[in-house]
């Protein structure tokens, strides 16, 4: 018998109603999708609690502890301490009725700010809260003697615990402070080292948990803490409080009619072989264990009237770290660069010399030397040493606007070092280019005028100008240890570039010398050191309002440099600013307690001399005074 094949055939109406089907379970597919997504993600915490409730689990953070910041000698500069919160479980206290007095009185007996209405409070208000705060960060001084009164009889004090953290605390707090910086909640890092390698001080939280089962045992996972690295610093604590002693001691001498001995003082201390800072110092300085306290710049009076834009504008300006942050004109600090500018390109050959009138004539401007009536025939290392600006603008000339641009970029102007540091300013926009260069900003730049620069630029660029022309990246920090105090990572010197030769960095160094030994830093000079050196007298803008910046750069033993340091003092409460000699005498007291320090010995062969010693009481305008006159 033949089999008959039945072939069946969906309908339009069929099909379409397989088609709305299938829809129907792909949309409610889609809805169960996007509902749990949105359980998960939105709600995940609500339910998570909701069900953790329910089957009495407990959980607990573990804080990691942040890595500490250490002197280059392994001194610790900043930690992190351990404080404890008192947690209240209402819910276990309410239970146990007959515990509730004697734990309310052990808690009152161990912690004298805790009120006995505020546990009361707590119990009633909240009778089933398991995590209840009834203080924050005591010491473990004041828990211990809870503990204790708690281990003698525990079957009476119930439903308190501790719940652990850290908080930061700087030993010496103020000791270079806008260097080293400060936290804030949830170990935030702000300015300084805090802030730079705030993820490398940070760590991972660890967590505990813990939850009955159905047969009433308490089990707990834990996944421990793990703590953030510390950091070996550049900086030696002890030539950091040499330096801020005397900075607070010169400031203190020129406080007077209300006023702070100057606007700023700051000073850095490099190893001019490696770019390691040594020494970062500025004032005013603030507390880094209280670092919203500004009684020390202004009255009660004035704080309370203060808005709050305002308050948070000063607190800005007093946490800014001076070397890195302000811009300046440097003044005569920059004319050693011109020099070895003009020697390294060839431009200058290094017997050229110059008659200085008191003045040039430049662009139709009359621009005074700082001897108005001049320094009569002087040498390239005779200029240095009178820092004489005539002479300066002549060399200028010679050496042109594209080769001087040029070098003022192999120096670092205009450029960021790159420290290991946050906050750093940009000086390109203050550096002229070709284009915008005239005959007039070449003359003033020659001499240290019309251009900005920052301490930690000039400082940087001044070590390759004495150390044979090797610039070297200035950093902050030469070791990281991991929390075992194992080494980590080793941070090795960055030789970034070459930018004078050996014997024109020779040069320089021989010019230098005079201009300490004979010239006008010899107030700098430490007894028995041989030493190198340059005053600095910026007239500041608008020109002719008497402010100045006064500075000194220098660096010892003269032959083969040690050490360089840095001293800016900028508008000194002194009735006459233009005094170099300010600046000069703070880094002589320095670095006469600084040498012996480091293991440097006095080196001068010629003993009892006793050079002429410029007193700095002359109207040194090393800036110039501008003069239009007809050309």
């Amino acid at each position: 018998m033949a089999k008959v094949r039945v072939t069946y055939r969906l309908t339009k109406s069929m099909r379409k109603k397989i088609i709305v089907t299938l829809g129907m379970i792909a949309f409610a597919l889609l809805f169960l999708i996007g509902r749990i997504v949105y359980i998960q993600v939105v709600k995940g915490d609500a339910y998570k609690k909701i069900v953790l409730d329910q089957n009495e689990y407990d959980s607990q953070t573990i804080p990691y502890k942040r890595g500490d910041i250490l002197d280059r000698n392994k001194t610790i500069l900043a930690t992190s301490t351990d404080v404890y919160n008192v947690i209240l479980d209402c819910k276990v206290l309410n239970a146990k009725e007959e515990s509730i007095q004697p734990t309310r009185q052990a808690l009152l007996d161990c912690f004298n700010e805790l009120k006995e209405e505020d546990i009361n409070k707590a119990l009633k208000d909240t009778p089933d809260s398991q995590y209840c705060v009834l203080l924050k960060k005591v010491s473990y001084k004041e828990t211990k003697a809870f503990r204790d009164l708690q281990e003698k009889d525990n079957s009476k004090i119930a439903g308190i615990w501790f719940e652990k953290e850290y908080e930061r605390y700087y030993p010496y707090e103020d000791l270079a402070a806008a260097t080293i910086g400060f936290t804030t909640s949830g170990n935030q890092g702000i300015n300084g080292l805090e802030n730079y390698y705030n993820s490398t001080l940070n760590g991972t939280n660890g967590r505990k948990y813990g939850y009955l089962d159905s047969d009433d045992d308490y089990m707990k996972t834990t996944i421990e803490a793990k703590d953030g690295k510390s950091l070996v610093s550049t900086i030696d604590m002890t030539i950091q409080s040499i330096v801020e002693k005397k900075v607070k001691a010169f400031n203190k001498k020129n406080s007077r009619k209300g006023k702070l001995g100057s606007k700023h003082t700051s000073v850095v201390v490099m190893d001019p072989n490696s770019g390691e800072v040594l020494s970062m110092a500025q004032y005013p300085s603030y507390d880094l264990n209280n670092p919203r306290d500004l009684t020390g710049l202004y009255s009660e009076s004035a704080i309370e009237k203060m808005s709050d834009k305002k308050k948070l504008a000063a607190l800005n300006e007093l946490w800014n770290n001076y070397a890195i942050t302000e811009t300046y004109e440097p003044g005569s600090t920059a004319k050693p660069f011109t020099v070895a500018c003009g020697l390294d390109s060839g431009k200058l050959k290094g017997d050229e010399t110059y008659y200085c009138n008191g003045y040039q004539k430049v662009g139709g401007y009359k621009i005074h030397c700082a001897n108005h009536n001049g320094h009569g025939l002087e040498t390239i290392e005779k200029a240095l040493n009178n820092s004489c600006n005539d002479a300066l603008m002549q060399m200028g000339a010679q050496i042109g606007k594209s080769t001087f641009i040029k070098y003022q970029s192999i120096f670092g102007f205009g450029k960021k070092t790159g420290i290991d540091l946050t906050g750093e300013s940009r000086t390109d926009s203050l550096i002229y280019t070709k284009e915008t260069m005239d005959a007039t900003a070449l003359a003033t730049n020659a001499f240290g005028q019309n251009f900005n620069t920052t301490m930690i630029q000039l400082g940087s660029g001044f070590c390759s100008l004495i150390n044979g022309g090797n610039y070297y990246q200035p950093h902050m920090v030469k070791e990281i240890l991991n929390p075992d105090g194992s080494t980590y990572e080793t941070v090795e010197p960055t030789l970034v570039k070459q930018t004078i030769s050996k014997e024109t960095s020779s040069y320089i160094r021989k010019y230098l010398y005079t201009t300490v030994n004979e010239g006008t830093a010899q107030s700098a000079k430490v007894e028995g050191y041989t030493m190198g050196g340059k005053t600095g007298t910026a007239e500041k803008l608008p020109r002719g309002n008497g402010k100045y910046l006064v500075s000194f750069i220098g660096f010892a033993p003269a032959a083969n440099p040690k050490v360089m340091i840095y001293v800016i003092i900028d508008e000194p409460n002194v009735a006459n600013q233009a005094q170099s000699s300010l600046a000069t005498g703070l880094a002589k007291e320095i670095m006469t307690d600084v040498l012996p320090y480091m293991n440097i010995y006095p080196d001068e062969k010629k003993k009892g001399a006793t050079p002429k010693i410029i007193t700095g009481t002359e109207d040194y305008t090393e800036g110039g005074i501008f003069e239009k006159v007809d050309n």
